[in-house]
Order: C-alpha cells, then sequence, then structure tokens
C-alpha cells in the first residue's frame, strides 16, 4: 500500500512501555537532580552566608517556578509531548551550566531552570504513566519507581557535595551534564510519543486559572493535592535544612550529604511500603506514617543544634515513614483523576512539589527570626500531623 511504512528493522524490537521503562527514566532523571541536590543549599549558604537569606532565595526561586508550572499544559498543547519532555532535560544541563558562574544571580538562574526542568519532566513522564499503567496496577508501579530510584538518590547527594568540597563546581555539575544526556537518549530510544494513547496531551489547553477551579471543585483531587504537598514538604526541609544544620554546627558538609544520601538510601523499602498498602490499606498506611513522622520531626526539632547528630537520626527515622507517601501518595491522585483532563490537572497537581518549596522556606524564614534550626523542624512536624488526621478522616477505605 501507498501509505505503509517499512520501518527499520531494530524499531520492533523496542519492548512496550511498562513500569519497568518508567522506573529506568526516573531513576537517571534522579541521578541529575539528586548529584546536586545537597550542594546546591551549601552552594547558596556559601554565597549568602544566612539561613535566613537562603529560605527567602528558596521562596523567590519557588515563587517563579510555580508560574512555570501552571502553564505547562499549553505548552504540551502546543507542541508534541516528547518535545516537552526533551525541553526539560534541556532545562536541567542549563541549570547546572548556571551554577558554574558561582554568583548570586547565577545561583537563582540556576535554580529557577531545575525548577522548570524538574516540572516538565514530572508532568509528561505522570501522564505517560497513566497512558500505559491500568488503574489496579498504580501501587506496584510508583513502588517499583521509587525503588529503582534508591541508587540515584542514596549515591547522588554525597558524590556530589565529595566531588564540589574536594574538586570543585566543574566535577559536581559534569554527572548532572553526563547522566542527563543518557537521559534524553534513552527516552528518544523508547519512542514513547509513538504511542496512540499518547494522543490526550496534545487536546486544547484550557486557562491556568480555569484549570485551578476545575481542579479545586474536587474533594478527591484536593486531597491528594494534600498528602502530595505534605510529603513534598519533609523533603524539601530534609534536603535543605538537613545539610545546613550539618554545616552551621561544625559537623561539615560532608556530614550534610552523607545525612541526605543516608536517607535517601531508604528509598528501597518503598517495595515494602506498597506491599503494606496492599495489605493494611493505603489510607491506614499514609496516615499512620504522618503521625510518625510528625513525632520524629518534633524529636528532630527538640535536639536541634545542641544534639545535631541525634537530631540527624530522628530525621533519617522520619525520612523512612516519608517514604510510605513516595510510595503510596500519587496513588490517590492517579485513581481520581479524569482521564480527559489528566494534562490539565496534572499540571495543578505538580504545584504540590512548588508551592512545597516556596511555602516551607517562607514560613520558615519567619521562624528563624525568633527561634533557632530546630524550629524549622516543629514547624513542619505540625503540619505533618495535620495531614495526617485529614488523611485518615477524608481518604475513602477502598484506596
Amino acid at each position: 500500500m501507498a501509505t505503509q511504512v517499512r520501518h527499520p528493522d531494530w524499531l520492533p524490537a523496542v519492548r512496550p512501555p511498562g513500569a519497568r521503562t518508567f522506573a529506568l527514566l526516573y531513576a537517571l532523571e534522579s541521578i541529575a537532580r539528586a548529584s546536586i541536590s545537597s550542594v546546591i543549599p551549601i552552594q547558596a549558604y556559601d554565597l549568602l552566608r544566612d539561613e535566613q537569606q537562603v529560605s527567602i532565595l528558596y521562596t523567590a526561586v519557588a515563587l517563579l517556578g510555580l508560574s512555570a508550572t501552571l502553564f505547562m499544559p499549553l505548552a504540551i498543547a502546543r507542541f508534541a509531548r516528547r518535545f516537552v519532555y526533551t525541553a526539560g532535560v534541556a532545562a536541567l544541563m542549563a541549570g547546572s551550566l548556571a551554577f558554574l558562574v558561582d554568583t548570586l544571580p547565577a545561583q537563582m538562574a540556576g535554580m529557577l531552570l531545575r525548577v522548570i526542568g524538574a516540572s516538565a519532566l514530572s508532568i509528561t513522564l505522570n501522564l505517560y504513566i497513566m497512558d500505559h499503567i491500568r488503574k489496579t496496577e498504580f501501587v506496584a508501579a510508583e513502588s517499583t519507581r521509587m525503588a529503582w530510584s534508591t541508587l540515584s538518590w542514596t549515591a547522588g547527594p554525597t558524590l556530589g557535595v565529595f566531588l564540589y568540597s574536594r574538586y570543585g563546581l566543574f566535577a559536581a555539575h559534569a554527572v548532572v551534564l553526563v547522566s542527563a544526556t543518557v537521559l534524553l537518549a534513552l527516552f528518544w530510544y523508547f519512542r514513547l510519543s509513538d504511542n496512540a494513547a499518547i494522543r490526550p496531551g496534545k487536546v486544547r489547553a484550557a486557562n491556568p486559572l480555569a484549570n485551578i477551579g476545575r481542579f479545586v471543585r474536587q474533594p478527591r483531587l484536593r486531597l491528594a493535592w494534600l498528602i502530595a504537598f505534605g510529603r513534598s514538604c519533609f523533603w524539601t526541609t530534609f534536603f535543605v535544612y538537613g545539610p545546613i544544620l550539618m554545616v552551621a554546627t561544625g559537623e561539615g558538609e560532608l556530614a550534610g550529604g552523607l545525612l541526605v544520601s543516608a536517607g535517601n538510601a531508604l528509598l528501597f523499602t518503598a517495595l515494602i511500603w506498597g506491599w503494606a498498602g496492599k495489605r493494611f490499606g493505603a489510607r491506614n498506611a499514609m496516615a499512620g506514617a504522618f503521625m510518625v513522622l510528625a513525632a520524629m520531626l518534633f524529636f528532630a526539632g527538640t535536639a536541634g543544634e545542641a544534639a545535631p547528630r541525634l537530631a540527624a537520626g530522628f530525621l533519617l527515622a522520619a525520612a523512612f515513614f516519608a517514604i510510605s507517601l513516595d510510595a503510596l501518595g500519587s496513588t490517590a491522585y492517579m485513581r481520581a483523576v479524569r482521564a480527559y483532563e489528566r494534562p490539565q490537572m496534572t499540571a495543578v497537581y505538580r504545584t504540590y512539589l512548588d508551592l512545597s518549596e516556596l511555602l516551607p522556606p517562607l514560613a520558615y524564614s519567619v521562624v528563624l527570626a525568633f527561634f533557632g534550626l530546630g524550629a524549622v523542624f516543629v514547624t513542619l512536624a505540625l503540619f505533618c500531623a495535620v495531614c495526617g488526621a485529614v488523611t485518615f478522616r477524608y481518604l475513602p477505605k477502598s484506596m
């Protein structure tokens, strides 16, 4: 037939995308992000030499990044989804190049590019997952994705800080450039955009404000957002204020990287939490995790600067329970969102990450004006307790 296309022999050898496909892509993306996750706050602290100013910097970047996230559906509607994903990888690489300048404006530009890149990658990857993974398999697929990223988030922060402190900025950011290049090559090899199920991503996007209104009017989406926001607030605090606690108390930069890496090493327990969610119910697992997480954060804040190593131990215990929210939390959204509005609602849902990088530092900048660094963790503990109570009260038992 005239319309028939003969593809090269190697193309059919690529397997249809499944849970492992997305787990591999996420693991590579995690290397690009994790390798300098502890370097960024330390570099910002080296430039500003003040914890409160670092909080203000993170607040400003998150506010700008939030706008980019809300307008992401317009980009997805205008361009093929594969190009939005590609632009996200390019933004991560451009951010690392900006960090190499080592000035405050370049620091802010680098942080903003990373936020934009992470937003594009997160939204498009979630859309691909919802297109190719059955709803009944979301818990297992998300647990697998988290578990596969364990090595990235475990070795990455310590490796980045080691390279930064021993060999300088270029060595640390070279890891980002290499891993992002491999990620992009692998993404195009999988040819995810060739699947017909991707077509819903190219529907006309509504006004971002209208998308927010539709999202807010759906109770289950609001609850899914709160769960994701609560867990992301913990990780933002852990990644930023954990290393700052180690540096400010004289434990050293490497200790900050080791703390973050140790917390991320627990990601392999995502598979265990996935089993627990099926065995005891996602509602009970997530609500219980929030409550224990709150207790561990309170103890960490009480130890604070007077006993930084003890505080670090409590933070690691908190990370263990936060991982259950990573493994199970996104399923609340994936099961609730309507298929025909996934691109628009996913962009609004993704604001949990931007706001978790905006609101906590903003609140902490006020808290730090009156109290010590330990008060940051106590403040977060109170919020996590509220998240746990709301989750137990309103999340359906069938989850």
